[in-house]
Formats: structure tokens, sequence, C-alpha cells
């Protein structure tokens, strides 16, 4: 029995045009339904940063010129040409030198140690397992409710009985870690460290403190860098304990000899306000090496997906 042969495709017609694919267009965010920030948005952001601003500028008006100039009807909006002097007079006034290397190593060593402790208890309240760890992490926050006023007497009678008054180690240690700093970096960790990495890590046989040393700390660097922002600007702006515990002659800290600025009879405001451009200079200096670490952990826990 012969087997027909099917038939073969009739040929297209030579008139026929090929459709040529169409180039995607990029979407906007006026076809994702966003609107673009209008003058509005702009000039409310340009009224804030003046706002916040302004009193830094305004400290540093009144430093560069004499104490007359706080008193006029019409106070100056522009700098003047005391400013040198006044700083040498704030170095002749009070032991300077002294309070900012104090401050520093003060800062500079709980600003580390928390970021540090903070990160390796916010790990393991994150991504380890243990018998406990809820109940002990909702202890951890619960310290946070209760007035560091409160436990000043306590802490001044440990500090006398260790040796410690009149020294920094007074003021180092009762902050070497917070719990608001495990708070903050347990939620990173929960954010971006998964658990799939963790226990990549551990087949490859990494050890827990490896593990948070390669994976974990890395991955929270940004919220890390915030951290590290806000802890040393808290122990550098720290009056009340370091007045209580160290001596205002032997280690004073910034903002101590900025009280002693302030004393007398007669307040000196454009030697206090050249102290406070002084003292807050560090600060400045710290957010600008870290603005883009900060920029980044904002927008890391702005942004999903």
């Amino acid at each position: 029995m012969a087997t027909r042969t099917p038939n073969p495709p009739a040929p297209a017609p030579s008139d026929a045009r090929v459709a040529e694919p169409r180039p995607r267009r990029r979407s906007t965010s006026r076809d994702s339904g966003g609107r673009r920030p209008g003058l509005l948005v702009y000039g409310l952001l340009s009224v804030i940063a003046v706002v916040s601003v302004f009193p830094l500028y305004w400290s540093f008006v009144v430093a560069s010129r004499d104490n007359s100039a706080v008193a006029q009807a019409s106070p100056p909006m522009l700098p003047g040409g005391n400013l040198f002097e006044n700083i040498a007079r704030v170095f002749d006034t009070v032991d300077f030198w002294l309070a900012i290397q104090n401050s520093l190593i003060v800062a500079g060593t709980v600003a580390v140690s928390n970021v540090f402790l903070s990160a390796l208890a916010g790990f393991a309240f994150a991504r380890l397992r243990f018998p406990g760890s809820k109940w002990l992490f909702v202890l951890v926050v619960g310290t946070m409710m209760v007035p560091t006023q409160l436990g000043i007497i306590p802490l001044y009678m440990l500090m006398s009985e260790l040796g410690w008054y009149g020294r920094l180690e007074a003021v180092i240690v009762p902050a070497l870690v917070s719990a608001f700093g495990v708070f903050w970096m347990r939620q990173a960790c929960e954010e971006t460290v998964p658990h799939e990495l963790i226990e990549a890590a551990r087949v490859d046989g990494c050890s827990v403190l490896r593990t948070f040393w390669t994976v974990a700390l890395p991955a929270v660097r940004p919220q890390a860098a915030v951290l590290a922002m806000l802890t040393f600007m808290t122990a550098w702006n720290d009056f009340f304990w370091p007045l209580v515990v160290l001596d205002p002659n032997e280690s004073p800290t910034v903002q101590i000899v900025l009280s002693n600025l302030a004393s007398g009879y007669f307040t000196d405001y454009s030697l206090m306000l050249t102290g406070a451009t002084l003292g807050v200079l560090p600060v400045v200096v710290l957010f600008i090496l870290l603005a883009r670490y900060i920029v980044g952990g904002v927008m890391q826990g702005a942004v999903k997906g």
C-alpha cells in the first residue's frame, strides 16, 4: 500500500514582511506609578538642613568675634577676625589638649568595643540556638527601661572599691557594651545574614567565631558604622557620669572643661562657644569618614529586594 507523502508547506509570499522585535523601552518612575520629588520637597529639605546647620554656624560666628557681638541689637551674621585669638584663650584658660585626648580615648574605646561585642552578641541571639536565648534577649532589652540615674550610686561605690575613681577606666568599662547595641546588631543579623550562609560556613568546617568574623561581620558593616557613630557621639557628649567619677583637674573630658568655661560670675560667650566649636570638630570628622557606610546602612534598611 502506497503511503502518501505530506505536502510541503507553501512558500511565504515574497512581499510578506518579517516583524522585527521592537526595542524594549526602559521603565521610568512615571511608568511604574512613582513621582519625582518636586520643588516643595526640595524646599522643605533645604529649610530643615539650614535649621539644623544654623546653630553650628552661629557658634562659629560668635567664636570668631569678641563677647560684645552677642549683646548687639542686631547680631552679626558673618564671621569676624578673632577666631585664632579666642582659640588661644581657650587653651590658656583650660587644659583643652588633655580634655580632647581623654575624650578621644574614652569615646574611641567605647565605640570599638560596643561594635564588636554588640555584633558578637547580636549574632549569637540571631543565628545561634541555645537554651534560654529568647528570655535572655528579653532581659537584655528590658535593661533599656531602667533609668541610668538609678545605677549611679551603686556604680560609684563599685568604682571606688576597684580604686578607679579619677581614672578613665571608670568611664570606659561600664560603657563597653550596651543593650541598645545588642538589639541593633541582632536586628541587623536577622535581616542581612541568611541561614544558608551560616550552614554553608559550617559545612566548610568554619568554627562559630570564624563564621562570625568572615560571614556575619562583613554583612553588617553599614549597621556597625551607624552604631559606631551613635556610640561615639553618646560617649563624647556624656557629662554627668564623668563629672561624678573623674577629677576635673587631673583627668577632665571635653564636656567638663566646657562647663568650666561657662562657670564664673561673668560668662564669656565667645570663649565658651569657641570651646564648643572645637569640641564638636572630632564628631563632624567622624561623621564625614563614616558617611558612606551610614547612608548605605539607611538605604539597606529602607530598600527591600
